[in-house]
């Protein structure tokens, strides 16, 4: 190994800032605006935000707890707890190593758009059939998949506290700036069509206020388990990551008040992405926009509304995609340190070898998820119904089946053989308090599972 002693972040603030990195990504971005405008708005908020508060936060509190305690990578942290549970460790340690080369790609697509940006030349990503040119092109996506990728290895081979917790320090607060200036401006625009104007102020009160006119049963547990699965994307858990970061926080640092603040960055990244996002799309689409919005959100529609903004849209458009790039990379970074940490700790090897070693597999990996969409182009139906290649079958793999399973794992080792006591000692052994001890205990052993696998059920297809 490197050095004899495990790395840690400097500090509490270095530790949030990295893992909020972690938290704060495409789910962000991506996909919480487009779940937010199909789910009437204000009422996916408002369930969000009550699970952020109970679920979130006893699950992203217990992988750090577990990382902090065991000191281990998620290769051996769970084992080191209950050595009949070390599988769940293989199988969190294979999250990440399945999701990272196909976000190295989609991180290639965010590099593409801001150049184009950058370069004065944002205008034409608007065109139709510019998305589906450029990601059906055979170089030009592996060439800037490469150089995402690169950007990533560079952060991790320079370790904890020069790499990751520096380059966080630095993107988390201009990642921050960036998308408040940009929500405080969409406030300001409006559009007139067929003699009808709609404001940004407008947008805003669609957004945010509850409309629970058409509200049935059915339409509440359709809201209630999209959001659950965003948190469940959004935070980062199930993944490996949050170990991999629990176990470089100090003991002397306080987990509760950590994962609030990361639950807090996390909530208003989202929450702030919804303003930027679904307010331009209101004020020059109206409510079909939203009803139609999806997962081409961001690099389809978004390049749109900003043409429709005149001058003013091109710079907008760079803010928003050098905030989206620098989204993406913090919680790429993550992602690859997750695999890197338990590299080094199963073959004993350095740091510099083991990022080496998971750069080339993903590179290679990445290259043919890149090509999925020409050369190696086909489609199958997925249990959830949805058309897929190779993307689509990987993200299906990761988040659809072994997330959920990691989770309910997870919650099965905690609640009912390791006991949540355990975790509660290790959060408070510092004096800190323990927020509602009886409420995490029931989630972990009853409230978490029989959600999570219901999710799970949803997830490939079987509840509707």
């Amino acid at each position: 190994m490197e050095d004899k002693e495990r790395s840690s972040f400097s500090g509490s603030v270095g530790f949030v800032l990295a893992a909020a990195g972690s938290a704060v990504g495409l789910g962000n971005i991506w996909r919480f605006p487009y779940l937010a405008a199909k789910n009437d708005g204000g009422l996916f908020l408002t369930v969000y935000i009550a699970l952020a508060l109970t679920f979130g936060f006893a699950l992203l509190m217990t992988e750090i707890a577990i990382g902090r305690m065991t000191k281990s990578s998620p290769l051996k942290a769970y084992g080191t707890l209950n050595g009949n549970f070390k599988w769940i460790g293989f199988f969190a340690t294979l999250v990440p190593f399945i999701i990272f080369p196909y976000y190295c790609a989609i991180g290639g697509w965010v590099t593409k758009y801001s150049l184009a940006y950058l370069t004065g030349v944002g205008e034409g990503v608007a065109a139709d059939g510019f998305f589906g040119g450029f990601i059906t092109s055979t170089t030009e996506p592996i060439a800037l998949m490469a150089v995402f990728l690169l950007i990533s290895s560079l952060a991790i081979v320079s370790g904890v506290n020069k790499g990751i917790e520096r380059v966080s320090k630095v993107l988390m607060p201009a990642l921050l700036i960036l998308i408040i200036a940009i929500a405080v401006f969409v406030l300001t625009i409006s559009h007139t069509e067929n003699g009808v104007t709609r404001t940004g102020m407008d947008g805003l009160f669609v957004y945010i206020v509850p409309d629970l006119s058409n509200v049935t049963l059915s339409h509440f547990i359709g809201v209630f388990l999209d959001a659950m699965g965003q948190l469940f994307f959004s935070i980062s858990v199930a993944m490996g990551i949050m170990v991999a970061y629990g176990s470089y926080f100090k003991d002397s640092g306080n987990i509760s008040k950590s994962v609030i603040h990361i639950e807090f960055f996390d909530w208003l990244v989202a929450f702030l992405a919804g303003v930027m996002i679904i307010l331009p799309l209101y004020v020059f689409m109206g409510r079909e926009g939203m009803e139609v919005a999806g997962p081409s959100l961001v690099f389809v529609t978004m390049p749109k509304i900003f043409v429709e903004m005149g001058a003013i849209g091109s710079f907008v458009g760079v803010a928003f995609f050098v905030m989206v790039f620098f989204a993406a990379l913090t919680s790429n970074i993550s992602i690859m340190e997750a695999i890197v940490s338990s590299l080094m700790e199963h073959f004993n090897i350095s740091r510099k070898t083991a990022t080496l070693a998971q750069t080339v597999i993903a590179l290679v990996i990445g290259g043919i998820v890149c090509l999925g969409y020409n050369a190696f182009y086909f489609e199958v139906k997925l249990p959830t119904g949805a058309t897929g290649q190779i993307l689509d079958i990987m993200d299906f793999i990761s988040n659809n089946l072994l997330m959920p399973l990691v989770a309910i794992s997870t919650c099965i080792l905690i609640g009912w053989f390791v006991g949540p006591k355990k975790i509660i000692a290790e959060v408070t052994k510092n004096g800190e308090n323990f927020y509602i001890p009886g409420l995490y205990t029931f989630l972990m052993k009853y409230g978490a599972p029989i959600i999570l696998t219901i999710l799970l059920f949803r997830s490939v297809g079987l509840l509707s």
